[in-house]
């Protein structure tokens, strides 16, 4: 049976919100009786995206409402 989790990648400063967030991904791991399969990445978003949204500008893909803009590019 395959399970899913959701794992923080890392950690770092957000500007928008002026405060750390940690950034996760929804990880879709095989099923035992199939090993050579590799995790896959579901989906991304970040621990404090619900202050991102109470804004009324769009903010980015990891609070899930811009996927365009990506601010932590170049930290990870």
């Amino acid at each position: 049976m395959t399970v899913k989790n959701w794992e923080t990648i890392k950690f770092c400063f957000c500007e928008r919100i002026g405060a750390e967030v940690g950034l996760e991904a929804e990880f879709v791991y095989p099923a035992d009786w199939l090993p050579e399969l590799k995790p896959r990445i579901l989906a991304h978003r970040c621990t404090r995206s619900l202050e991102c949204n109470a804004e009324e500008r769009a903010s980015c893909k990891w609070a899930g409402t811009n996927p365009m803009v990506d601010p932590f590019t170049n930290s990870i």
